[in-house]
């Protein structure tokens, strides 16, 4: 009896590449007509699972460069679920954020080990660009300080899952709106907090940097409705 020949998987495809010689990220993709040529594919199939390779960060489409492999990424594919939920039901945002900190408390030590003196002097540009904002007229909302000052503390995880789902967690920050909080009170004591955070990591403790992590996260939960 025949074995039936394997469908073409434009997914498997880009991870494998020919004869499971991964495509290095940045390398173009053959275009849709000569995929199809060579793999004896529809063109409709082969433009459906490019949508999907799209929407999960696996690559970019532009007219004059075609097809090009990204380097992966775990936040698209878990963006758009968590977009999808959260339109659902707001509350799951909350849940969302609960994984969030956790994460944040489970790698702490190994991210905060990994920082260098260029990182510690980020995390301090932060602070001063967030308090300059807050404290300017008119006031500016810090949201992208936000974002950046603790995605630079992970920066060297090397854990591709938890960096992601840190990054989903900041997009969908900004989707349900608390990138545009404006109680002024509560955000010069969240930055009070960062600045707290960075001393403590320039003087090599990590432990105390670690306790007014948690210190922050209460304030959070205490932020007015």
């Amino acid at each position: 009896m025949l074995r039936k020949e394997k469908p073409f998987d434009f997914l498997e495809y880009l991870a494998l590449g020919e004869n499971g010689s991964p495509h290095p990220p940045g390398e173009r993709i053959p275009p849709l007509q000569v995929l199809s040529e060579e793999k004896g594919v529809s063109i409709s199939v082969l433009r459906e699972q490019l949508r999907v390779a799209r929407a999960l960060g696996l690559v970019e489409v532009r007219p004059r460069t075609g097809i090009k492999r990204l380097p992966y990424s775990f936040a698209p594919a878990v963006q758009e679920s968590l977009f999808y939920a959260i339109a659902r039901d707001r509350k799951r945002f909350d849940k969302f954020a609960d994984l969030r900190k956790q994460l944040e408390r489970s790698y702490w030590h190994t991210a905060v080990a990994s920082l260098e003196n260029e990182d510690i002097q980020l995390l301090e540009q932060y602070v001063d660009q967030a308090q300059e904002k807050l404290n300017g007229n008119p006031i500016q909302l810090p949201y992208a300080e936000h974002k950046d000052f603790h995605m630079q503390i992970f920066r060297h995880l090397d854990n591709p899952f938890v960096t992601g789902i840190l990054e989903a967690y900041w997009e969908a920050y900004d989707e349900v709106g608390l990138s545009r909080y404006e109680d002024l009170d509560y955000l010069v004591k969240v930055w009070e907090h960062h600045l707290k955070i960075v001393e403590a990591i320039k003087a090599g403790d990590a432990e105390s940097s670690f306790k007014i992590l948690n210190e922050h996260f209460e304030l959070i939960n205490q932020r007015p409705a």
